[in-house]
Formats: C-alpha cells, sequence, structure tokens
C-alpha cells in the first residue's frame, strides 16, 4: 500500500489595508501570483474586523485610510496580536515613517513600491517570524538555552524572554533584534549591520527603523538593558 502523499502546506494568508481601489486590486492580483492568499480591505474599520475575525499570518496597511487610518488601525492590532505589520506610506517622510513605526510596525515602504520590493520585505517579515537562532556559546549559555543579562532572560530554544521572571511579549522583529544582541553581549553594533542582520536590507537601508525598534525593545526589557553609542550603534549590557 503506498504511503498517503504529503499534506500541501497552506498559503500565506495576507490582509492588505489599502482605499485606492486601482492599488488595492494590483497589490493583491500581484501576490496572489506569488502564491499568497489576499484578503483586502478598502478602510481601517473593515479591516479591524477582517483581522479579528479570520487568521493571518501578515498584515500590509496603507497609513491613509478613510476611518480608522492605518496607524490607528495598527495600534489595534497590536493591543491583541504580535503578526508581523508592514506599512505603506505615499509619502515616505519622517511623520509616517515614525509615527507607523512606534505604533509597532516591523517595517514600511514607500508607494509607488514595485511587487518584487513588496515581496522581499513580505520574505523577510515572515522570515523573521519563523527565525531560529544559532547555538549561542556555551560560556554565555549558563543554564542550557537561556541567556542571562541582569534580570533579562533570553531563551533562545524557546524563543521566550522574561524580565524580572515575568514574560515579555515580543513581535518576531524585536525578538529577532534583540537575539542578535543577545548573540554579542557587550559589543557595539552599527545600525548597518543590525539592518543587514536583522531587516536584511543593504547599505541603503533607513537607520530610523532600527532607531524606533531599539525603543519599543528597552520599553520592554529595561531602558537601561541596551546602551547607545554616540556615533557608533547599540550594545547589551551584560
Amino acid at each position: 500500500m503506498s504511503s498517503p502523499a504529503p499534506a500541501s502546506p497552506r498559503p500565506v494568508r495576507v490582509l492588505l489595508v489599502e482605499d485606492d481601489d486601482l492599488m488595492r486590486r494590483s497589490f493583491t492580483v500581484a501576490l496572489e501570483r506569488y502564491g499568497y492568499e489576499l484578503r483586502a480591505a478598502p478602510d481601517g474599520l473593515t479591516g479591524l474586523e477582517l483581522f479579528r475575525d479570520e487568521p493571518f499570518d501578515l498584515l500590509i496597511l496603507d497609513v491613509m485610510l478613510p476611518g480608522l487610518d492605518g496607524i490607528g488601525l495598527c495600534r489595534r492590532v497590536r493591543e491583541t496580536s504580535l503578526v508581523p505589520v508592514l506599512m505603506m506610506s505615499a509619502r515616505g517622510d519622517g511623520l509616517d515613517v515614525v509615527a507607523g513605526l512606534e505604533a509597532g510596525a516591523d517595517d514600511y515602504v514607500v508607494k509607488p513600491v514595485d511587487t518584487y520590493v513588496l515581496v522581499a520585505r513580505i520574505r523577510s517579515l515572515l522570515r523573521r517570524a519563523t527565525y531560529a537562532p544559532p547555538p549561542a556559546p556555551s560560556s554565555e549559555a549558563p543554564e542550557g538555552d537561556v541567556l542571562v543579562f541582569g534580570d533579562l532572560a533570553v531563551d533562545t530554544a524557546g524563543m521566550e524572554v522574561s524580565v524580572g521572571g515575568q514574560p515579555v511579549a515580543l513581535t518576531p522583529t524585536e525578538l529577532k533584534l534583540l537575539l542578535e544582541f543577545a548573540a554579542h553581549p557587550g559589543v557595539v553594533l552599527e545600525r548597518h549591520t543590525l539592518l543587514r542582520n536583522v531587516w536584511e536590507y543593504g547599505w541603503d537601508g533607513d537607520s530610523r527603523v532600527v532607531d524606533l525598534c531599539v525603543q519599543r525593545l528597552r520599553r520592554k526589557v529595561g531602558r537601561d538593558r541596551i546602551e547607545t553609542v554616540r556615533g557608533f550603534g547599540y550594545k547589551l549590557r551584560r
């Protein structure tokens, strides 16, 4: 008797919230060609309803939306979920970038955006969501797979973080950023290094992504745990 065929992996489910009809249809068709399963909404409130009713692997939110804008929608999502969020901005200026990242977004793109760039960012976000770090040196792991830095504990096998014994919920990007710091305690990591290793950017990445994610991470693991080294980057205090 032949063995049953392995089940096909389910497609990645993406929620796209975009108010421009032409752009929404264009993105939907383009991403479906890459094998993604798309659900699309024309405004923030409809997007929030879909998010609450159905499971998604990734959200793509336009900043400028009628009713509930993308920033507000991202904040509402972050109240209950750590799902990866990619923001889209038509302006690309500092206000949109800062507001989106402070609201909890993992990354952003500026419209108009080529499909291959959008797909590359999606793939990068999904890799962070399933990231498995390399084994840590035994000298830095006195409790097996748990790295301890003061009251901060990072379980690299279970992908869990706690401060003072209390669990801390991190987004995939925040977790990968912390793991990058934990793999190099006491070492200054330059912004372009973090952009390359965490966001998978080249040299042209926006360092504000790093700065704002570090700010969010500090609020969760302790403001003094990650030190700023002016003119260079950041380091995790041992």
